[in-house]
């Protein structure tokens, strides 16, 4: 029932616009990323949102949030509908936020974030990769395999094998079409020492005990606490699973990859709400 959204990164690749203003606040066409990211949480019925937040990143909470002032100014106008997806929400879904205070990696944001789960299976979301799908989004595709599998899945997709050193990237055996019990883990492999082309994108779903392990797991890559580290070692104690899922995913933590998003969406959903 509940999603951790690690959302207090610098957002160093789009400076200056960063300096001030959350990378997860940047909007795709009218509606920020971090936006999209919570409608995908509530769709598979993660409806307590766990925001892992960092200094700078109030706007976030705010957005999260009524607006008095501006409710009252448009209210009874055309521009009140604007605000339709945002009131649908704030009805659904609980937020609560906690704050990372040191930039120590994905795996610390995470277990930042623990006294905000407890002791119970819980969905991960990265607001910089957007995943569209017409059908189901990915979380709800992973929520379901979750209730089969009842151990923590990845999801992960085929890249070119010379960009395996942005990503945390598996090996593992096939046990059916887009299903993969994972052996092995290696966060941003170049690209002669990475074990697949299988790469891990910004969904997860974990089991609690990744909280412990954790707490156990060295620094690793860029001196951090790296995710990938913890569930290698889940996946040798226990069950890791990757799921190839279905949709379409951009990099919007990329310049390219943000503007590639902002005309998709525009062109394919911008109205059509």
């Amino acid at each position: 029932n509940k999603c951790v959204f690690p959302v207090a990164g610098y957002g160093t690749r789009f400076l200056p616009a960063t300096k001030s203003m959350p990378k997860e606040m940047l909007p795709i066409v009218n509606k920020p990323l971090v936006q999209y990211g919570v409608e995908e949480a509530i769709e598979a019925g993660m409806t307590t949102c766990a925001m892992v937040t960092g200094r700078g990143k109030r706007s976030i909470t705010d957005h999260f949030d009524i607006s008095y002032e501006l409710e009252h100014q448009i209210s009874g106008t055309s521009k009140e509908i604007h605000l339709d997806s945002i009131r649908g929400v704030l009805d659904k879904a609980v937020f609560t936020m906690v704050r990372q205070r040191e930039m120590k990696g994905l795996g610390h944001a995470i277990l930042t974030g623990e006294s905000l789960i407890g002791n119970e299976p819980f969905g991960v979301l990265l607001s910089d990769d957007l995943c569209l799908h017409d059908g189901v989004g990915v979380l709800s595709q992973m929520a379901e395999l979750y209730r089969q599998f009842r151990c923590s899945i990845v999801a992960i997709q085929e890249v070119p094998q010379d960009e395996t050193h942005k990503y945390g990237v598996i090996a593992g055996e096939s046990l059916k079409e887009g299903i993969y019990r994972v052996d092995e883990m290696v966060e941003k492999p170049d690209p002669a020492d990475a074990p697949s082309n299988l790469a891990i994108i910004g969904r997860y779903i974990l089991t609690p005990d990744i909280f412990d392990i954790l707490r156990e797991t060295e620094p690793g890559a860029n001196g951090e606490i790296q995710l990938t580290d913890a569930l290698q070692t889940q996946a040798r104690q226990g069950c890791v699973m990757a799921y190839k899922f279905k949709g379409k995913r951009f990099d919007c933590g990329s310049v390219p990859g943000f503007v590639e998003a902002t005309n998709f969406v525009y062109e394919n959903y911008y109205g059509k709400e």
